[in-house]
């Protein structure tokens, strides 16, 4: 059966002897995060364009280290943005420089929640450097993704038997099913942050952050066709 006026396949409407029945399955689950990721960002200013530069320079590799030092907890390390903004005086009429602000920004991933409150910590206890985060994930693969997959499925299967059911007639056929995509609800706010500058506690004093990990939410949903045999009106 085509549309005669694009020629494209029309839906199948069914016949008395076999009426066709579309229904909607839908799944909504919750699991643990797999992975966490925090934003890094390390800052630097002085009158001096080379100075700020070096001390932005020694600052990142100091971050970039630490960052490294946990191993297999740290799944991936992406640097974003790098800046070194002139700023200008706010008076006078020519252009003149009163100071260099640098920064540069990092994005972890990590998998191993037990120490990314000591992380985020260490890291915020760094000079001029800020953590955001962290924003609590899936992977892609995630088994939550399949397992709210395949409940819309057996959910729009059920939903459509009950209905066959109801007119006293049972499933037939499975003629589509339409995945209409399963994913995590909207991120959440940050849990934490942190903002350190020109020292504070040192490394070796500063607590630890207790931070609970957030159950993410994962939503399916699959539009199915079925035919049916004769209902028995």
């Amino acid at each position: 059966m085509t549309d005669p006026a694009g020629g494209t396949p029309a839906l199948p409407y069914g016949t008395p002897d076999t009426p066709r029945l579309a229904v909607r399955g839908e799944a909504r689950l919750e699991a643990d995060p797999e992975i966490a990721r925090i934003a890094v960002t390390v800052s630097a200013r002085g009158t001096d364009r080379s100075a700020a530069l070096t001390d932005l320079t020694r600052r990142n590799e100091q971050a970039l280290t630490l960052l490294k030092t946990y191993g297999d907890a740290l799944e991936k390390l992406e640097t974003g943005t790098f800046s070194l903004t002139p700023q200008l005086t706010e008076k006078g009429r020519h252009e003149r420089i009163r100071a260099y602000h640098g920064r540069v920004t990092h994005t972890a991933t990590l998998n191993d929640f037990t120490t990314l409150g000591e992380l985020t910590t260490r890291l915020a206890d760094l000079d001029l450097t800020r953590v955001d985060g962290p924003w609590w994930a899936l992977r892609p693969d995630s088994p939550a993704h399949r397992a709210a997959r395949t409940q819309a499925v057996h959910e729009a299967v059920q939903r459509a038997r009950e209905y066959a059911e109801a007119v006293g007639a049972r499933l037939d056929a499975l003629l589509e099913i339409a995945d209409l995509g399963a994913e995590n609800a909207a991120p959440a706010a940050p849990a934490m942050r942190a903002v350190a500058g020109y020292g504070g506690a040192s490394q070796e004093t500063a607590p630890a952050l207790d931070l609970e990990p957030q159950r993410q939410t994962v939503y399916a949903h699959v539009n199915a066709r079925f035919t049916m045999t004769r209902p028995a009106l």
